[in-house]
């Protein structure tokens, strides 16, 4: 019976972390206990739990007299933590290229192949969620639990602003066409090879940072737009 509500607030988390990746919720909105808890038909406890959870992953700052928002992360800092995700997928592709099994080949190959279908449909959220599984894939063929762990959690954390990317024009096919480099050089064996994609195709810098902060400017003004309208 009182393992009850830890599931509950998981899952809580789980639906809001959804909520704030997909842009429902955008960075520095506030979270409303009671509101979240008229939204899932469920009490403030569990609520309260789950956000608390999404605080310590970094999705959700919790504020004194303001409670929970989600949370902001500034430029200097966003381009920091995509330096990272590079070096960590990096790592990853280089493991892989020596490490994937025949197995893991055909998987990395079968979810590749899903990005073209969702890329020539012109669905960027579905290919957000199948990039997603293609980059598990290579975190998972490097066979280091720890590496995948720490890349995974990053990932996580970096989710709403790698989902902006795609809004930039040209960016999903281009996405695609890196992908397929990272492919062709994990498959050969090119652990060097694979690892440069990986970061080449991961660090925001210049033009796909200017274009990153740009687009999360643009959600600030929609943010604002909609506050004003709903008054």
């Amino acid at each position: 019976m009182s393992s009850q509500p830890p599931r509950r607030s998981e899952q809580l988390s789980d639906a809001i972390e959804e909520l704030i990746v997909t842009g429902a919720y955008v960075p520095g909105m506030r979270l409303d206990e009671q509101e979240l808890a008229d939204r899932f038909e469920v009490s403030r406890t569990p609520v309260r739990e789950a956000l608390i959870q999404l605080a310590a992953i970094g999705m959700v700052e919790i504020r004194p007299r303001r409670g929970a928002v989600v949370a902001e992360i500034g430029s200097d800092r966003l381009c920091e933590m995509f330096e990272v995700m590079a070096e960590l997928e990096a790592m990853c592709g280089r493991l892989a290229a020596r490490r994937i099994g025949t197995a893991e080949q055909q998987a990395l190959r079968a979810a590749h192949e899903a990005c073209q279908a969702a890329r020539d449909a012109g669905d960027a959220d579905r290919y957000y969620q199948l990039n997603e599984e293609f980059h598990a894939r290579i975190y998972a063929a490097s066979h280091n639990g720890f590496l995948e762990e720490q890349a995974l959690t990053l990932h996580r954390r970096l989710r709403p602003y790698r989902r902006l990317q795609l809004r930039v024009r040209n960016r999903m096919s281009t996405s695609f066409s890196e992908h397929g480099a990272v492919v062709d050089a994990i498959l050969a064996g090119d652990s060097e090879g694979a690892a440069e994609q990986l970061r080449s195709h991961v660090i925001v810098q210049g033009e796909r940072f200017a274009d990153l902060v740009s687009s999360v400017a643009m959600l600030g003004r929609e943010r604002e737009a909609l506050a004003v309208n709903q008054r």
